[in-house]
Parts: C-alpha cells; structure tokens; sequence
C-alpha cells in the first residue's frame, strides 16, 4: 500500500511540476492579458491540484488529507471568478488584444474603456 501511494505520488508530483512549468511559460510567452490568464488560470491551477493531491497521497493522515482537499475545493472555486473578474477589469480599461481581428464577443455586452488609465 505504501509503494502505490509513494508511486502515485511521485506521479502526481512530476505532472503537476510539469503542468506549473508550462502554465510559467504559457505566462512569459502569450502576447498579452488574455492569453496569459488561459495559461495561469487554468494549467497553473490544475498543476497546483495535482501537487496538493502528491501531498495527501505522500502522507496518507486524514488531517492533511481534510486541509488538501480544503485547498482542492477552494482553488477551483476561486481561480475561474478570479479570472474572469482580471479579464474583465482588462476589458473595462481598455487594454487591447493582441490580434485586433480577433473576435470581441463582450463588444455588444460591456462597453470597453480607452486604455487611457492604463
């Protein structure tokens, strides 16, 4: 029992270190505000839930157990409200995509700042 969980483990470890990395350089390498919450909100957040889930599964104690899933529970309520409400602020100030020809779903629905304050 002890080998599967310190396999599963050091499995959940790798994947969620890796999908981090990924979500770090999806951050440096997309063009601007809303191409970069893609990459944070949501690979850097499952990456998070997979080391908090390497986490219980490499101590096996029901407190540590309760407070990761604590964690689990409140990082995927939080991260999508949290990113929609950045994109949005984005979008109310008026910081511009980086392809103009891209489609504006929010064009007709929520009136887009200058980007004078920015």
């Amino acid at each position: 029992m002890e080998t599967a969980a310190n396999i599963l483990s050091a499995f959940l470890l790798i994947l969620g270190t890796l999908l981090s990395v990924i979500g770090v350089i999806g951050f440096i390498r997309m063009p601007d505000v809303y191409t970069r919450l893609h990459a944070t909100g949501k690979v850097s957040v499952f990456g998070l839930v997979f080391l908090l889930l390497a986490m219980i599964f490499i101590k096996l104690d029901w407190a540590i157990t309760l407070k990761g899933a604590l964690l689990i529970f409140f990082v995927l309520l939080s991260s999508p409200s949290v990113a929609h409400s950045i994109a949005s602020a984005a979008y109310k100030v008026g910081i511009p995509m980086a392809n103009p020809q891209s489609r504006d779903e929010l064009k007709q629905k929520l009136p887009q700042g200058k980007g004078k304050d920015v």
